[in-house]
């Protein structure tokens, strides 16, 4: 059967449980499907946080997202996969990220997700700027994430 990739990023909420459904619907030859949802904390630490702001460069987002999509698809046999990412003013509770894989068996679906929430953690083009109560910043990216990322990279 032919693997299915699907690429969104959009403001409207989504459904992780029709995602996954429409990724799997009919198809025989999928043995795991591993889902990943990143929703909006409302805090860190002991700081409140009130809503997240997301940016994205249109066009270039959807384009780098897919080229890592297709990455993964050439690792790990896979029978598909769906990444939808949210931007806009996004308040906790509330949806950020979908990443699902499905695959035959689950080691490959498990790595394949874990490769793209690392991708989409540390490099995707989006920009986050964190609302609190009486300020707001935007968010740098963090040392781990970075090395959660590495250990991706071919020599």
């Amino acid at each position: 059967m032919t693997a299915i990739v699907t690429i969104r990023i959009q403001q409207a909420d989504f459904d992780a449980g029709r995602e996954i459904a429409a990724l799997t619907h009919g198809r025989t030859d999928i043995g795991a499907v591993v889902s990943f949802s990143g929703i909006c904390r409302g805090s860190e630490g002991e700081h409140e946080i009130a809503a997240l702001t997301l940016e994205h460069y249109p066009g270039m987002a959807e384009a780098e997202i897919m080229r890592h999509a297709n990455e993964a698809m050439a690792r790990w046999p896979l029978c598909g996969l769906t990444v939808i990412h949210r931007f806009g003013r996004i308040t906790p509770g509330e949806n950020i990220v979908l990443v699902v894989t499905a695959s035959s068996h689950r080691q490959a679906a498990f790595e394949a997700a874990e490769f793209l929430m690392d991708y989409l953690k540390t490099s995707a083009p989006f920009w986050k700027r964190e609302e609190s109560a009486d300020s707001s910043k935007w968010v740098e990216a963090h040392a781990h994430d970075d090395a959660a990322a590495a250990r991706w990279s071919r020599s």
